[in-house]
């Protein structure tokens, strides 16, 4: 029998990704790995209080986040990802 290949993770998440200006404004300009850059506007979200006390799912922008978040006001957890994928390269 042939040794067995160990499995690799997918490195799709850990691989580094330029963020857009308006995202740098929360991340950095460096480029960071997309787990990283979820991990960062969470903080921004829980250091600035933004999520919405009435339904912890919702995050309400702040001018920051605004212009990542395409000008909406607010947006669910869920949607948060889909824009954020937008401002990265």
């Amino acid at each position: 029998m042939a040794d067995a290949k160990p499995k690799r993770a997918n490195n799709a998440l850990s691989k580094p990704v330029q963020p857009s200006a308006d995202l740098a404004a929360i991340v950095g300009s460096n480029p960071i790995a997309r787990s990283a850059v979820v991990s960062k506007v969470w903080e921004h979200i829980k250091k600035n209080n933004l999520q919405n006390p009435a339904n912890k799912r919702e995050i309400v922008a702040d001018d920051k986040l605004k212009k990542v978040f395409g000008g909406k006001d607010k947006v669910s957890m869920f949607e948060m990802n889909k824009h954020l994928s937008n401002h990265l390269k």
